[in-house]
């Protein structure tokens, strides 16, 4: 049975009782605060029915995460509620109406909604347990909720909450709550299964792929394929031809206006062809006859990029961070060690390619989207038709895999450009190779760095240049001229070096779209900053491990969390032998803020060079913990995704178009590579974090560390396939 209630069973169900509360926005970039004044915008609400079911709406989507799960549990750790009966509503329609900004992202839908999702539940809790006293007449003290109903210990009295429902909706909400100690928490801290594990089973599970809506069409777009090119002309006869094609459109590039109104990268130009079935409009497509102005990018290609990298790190940098006096330690160091790392850009590669429905009316609006973020997604749709947001309707289904790539809105604006053309429903499908050349690129960057020894072997200085291409740029001028998304995981250096320089090169490739991937900034910084750091350590004479201990004498979380996840691989210990291979253990660390986590990786390297990652230990400092299973899941789920971008994970350029256009090109781990994962959580009261993004960034310079660890040969450039 399902855990999910359609919007006409929410609407339906019971009136009863109903808090609304507001859970703070994840700060989007380039946002600026709302004005003072504005009013309370509730983005979340908690519903006790008179048949018993609690309800739970937020503005979170579900894209495998596993986070609207995680947000019903807190809720219904403090309401006491019976969590058989416990369901998630659906997302709101109406994001402009509903929240400042609904969006999901980051890891943030957890940590950012813990104190207040046990607050809405603690007060409906009291509200409950008041309406109970009220209706014995007893003192409300001497009541207490117990998994979904109100007990009175002296007579032994009993009340649902379906019962109490509508009594407590007459009570006032109140403003303070005793909330719950750790060491009474029932659900928190268990394995509880997934609210959506069951319509993800039995295949009732809505993606936006799935979609249906009467008369709806099928489109499919030919794009140009360099990048920020246009359709010179196009001949549709074809096209037409072919059985139930019933237009041939064409579409402009078309830019949207992002954050604070800032024009940002959108869709290419192309020509969609539109039918009755997807397999009609990919035919009508490949019929099509399309002469390209591929314009000023055609040029683009990965070498004369690199190059162009290369040859900025020769000058300085905006400062991202700055300590001590780097330029005079270096002078004076008693021995430097130096080295140049690059990343490619990377695909997002979600399962589910890009698909989104829209029908344009002359008086509305509707989307139905696996989108990550409703907000953009309304805004560009009002922005195209010409009407108001509230008149624009966001149907969020299931995300089919998000990993930032669903936060952007030209899939929307895809679909609403050519409904409002046709005049009828339309969802547009991508294919695998749209979605691999048309993507919108985690940044490729160089990095130069320089470290100084003393006479002891000491670091005493380190220096790290970042030459990237920007994503905030595409939301207006840089603050100071930095893109923190680029340095993030290299200016929060966690390690006590007294003198320290982290500055940032940006180079705006403005034809060549990029945008948030899993992990962001640490998904690059993280593999750079841990590989140069057992450079460092080698040239120290020190063991890697001891070395970080040692410089994490100010980071507590860092340093239980490195130690950890040493002592469960057997850090320092020998690997068995595997015969002709040589073995090989790397460690790394690195910090999603404030979660931290550690790896360990044990690789092995036959004499041809073929590379096998064996085993991986993980240990995740995230705070108190939910729900351990999920936390485990997300965890492993993060090094799969690591792992297979620094194994193959590769997007290329030659003459302004993408070399690469399916996973016989753009390479999936597979399972027979698939290491044995282990996931420690580590006990910790800490400030709790997220779990989505933090085993992406280590896992990278964990191989390669182990790689150097097993043949003495250094990675300094992904992905590991091209140069081992």
């Amino acid at each position: 049975m399902s855990r999910s209630i359609t919007r006409r069973d929410f609407v339906t169900t019971g009136a009863g009782l109903v808090i609304a509360f507001h859970l703070p926005p994840r700060a989007a970039p380039g946002s600026s605060p709302a004005p003072a004044g504005t009013g309370f915008a509730p983005n979340a609400w908690l519903r006790v029915g008179t048949d018993g079911r609690v309800t739970l709406t937020i503005d979170k989507c579900e894209m495998g995460q596993g986070s609207q799960t995680g947000l019903a549990m807190i809720l219904a750790e403090e309401l006491e509620a019976d969590w058989s009966q416990v369901r998630l509503g659906p997302m709101p329609e109406n994001p402009a109406a509903w929240s400042r900004r609904m969006s999901t992202g980051g890891s943030t839908a957890i940590h950012t909604s813990w104190d207040l999702l046990r607050k809405a539940g603690a007060s409906a809790r009291e509200m409950l347990v008041s309406a109970a006293a009220d209706t014995w007449r007893v003192d409300r003290s001497t009541c207490r909720a117990d998994s979904g109903t109100v007990l009175h210990p002296a007579t032994g009295r009993r009340l649902a909450y379906g019962k109490l429902a509508a009594r407590a909706a007459r009570l006032p909400v109140p403003d303070n709550v005793p909330l719950k100690e750790p060491k009474d928490f029932r659900l928190i801290g268990s394995r509880v299964p997934r609210l959506d594990t069951p319509a993800k089973s039995d295949g009732s599970a809505v993606f936006g792929i799935d979609v249906k809506v009467p008369g709806m069409l099928i489109a499919s777009i030919e794009r140009c394929p360099v990048f920020g090119g246009k359709v010179k002309r196009f001949d549709a006869e074809r096209a037409r031809a072919v059985p139930g094609v019933r237009h041939v459109v064409a579409l402009e590039a078309s830019p949207w206006t992002g954050m604070n109104g800032v024009r940002g990268a959108g869709c290419a130009a192309g020509v969609a062809v539109v039918a009755d079935s997807y397999w009609q409009a990919y035919q009508g497509r490949r019929a099509l006859e399309i002469e390209w102005d591929e314009g000023e990018s055609a040029s683009l290609d990965s070498d004369g990029i690199r190059a162009q990298f290369a040859q900025l790190a020769e000058q300085p940098g905006v400062e991202a961070r700055k300590e001590g006096d780097p330029a005079a330690a270096l002078a004076t160091a008693a021995r430097r060690v130096e080295a140049a790392y690059e990343v490619p850009f990377l695909h997002h590669a979600t399962m589910e390619p890009m698909t989104c429905t829209a029908h344009v009316r002359p008086d509305g609006c509707e989307v139905w989207a696996p989108t990550q973020n409703q907000s953009d997604a309304q805004r560009v749709a009002a922005e195209l038709t010409g009407l108001p947001n509230e008149k624009v309707l966001i149907h969020t289904t299931f995300l089919g895999g998000g990993f930032g790539r669903r936060l952007e809105p030209d899939f929307v604006s895809e679909a609403v450009r050519v409904s409002k053309l046709v005049g009828a429903p339309v969802k547009v499908i991508w294919s695998r190779e749209d979605d691999v050349q048309h993507g919108f690129y985690r940044p490729a960057s160089y990095n130069r760095f320089a470290a100084g020894l003393d006479a002891s072997g000491n670091p005493t200085v380190w220096t790290h240049r970042v030459v990237a291409t920007p994503i905030l740029l595409k939301y207006g001028p840089l603050e100071k001229g930095l893109d923190r998304t680029l340095v993030d995981g290299a200016a929060n250096l966690p390690y006590a070096i007294p003198n320290l320089l982290v500055d940032q090169v940006a180079v705006d490739l403005v034809p060549v779209p990029r945008g948030f991937w899993r992990s962001v900034g640490i998904s690059h910084n993280a593999f750079v900053v841990e590989c140069f750091f057992d450079e460092v350590a080698t040239a120290t004479g020190r063991d890697p491990f001891e070395l970080r201990r040692a410089l994490l004498r100010d980071k507590p979380r860092h340093l239980r969390t490195l130690e950890f996840a040493a002592e469960k691989a057997g850090w320092g210990t020998p690997l068995p032998a595997a015969g002709e291979a040589r073995r090989g253990r790397g460690i790394a660390l690195a910090e999603w803020k404030p979660t931290v986590c550690a790896q360990v990786a044990e690789v092995s390297v036959d004499p041809d060079g073929s590379v096998h990652v064996r085993r991986v230990v993980c240990a995740v400092d995230c705070g108190p913990a939910v729900n351990p299973g999920q936390i485990e899941a997300q965890i492993q789920g993060g090094v799969v995704y690591g792992l297979t971008a620094a194994l193959y994970g590769e997007i290329t350029l030659e003459r302004g178009r993408v070399k690469q256009s399916n996973f016989h090109d753009y390479p999936m781990l597979r399972l027979a590579e698939m290491p044995d994962v282990e996931v420690h959580v580590v006990p910790s009261t800490d400030k709790q974090g997220g779990i989505g993004e933090p085993s992406v960034g280590p896992i990278a310079p964990a191989v390669c560390n182990a790689i150097f660890a097993a043949t003495g040969k250094r990675i300094r450039k992904l992905p590991i396939g091209k140069v081992v």
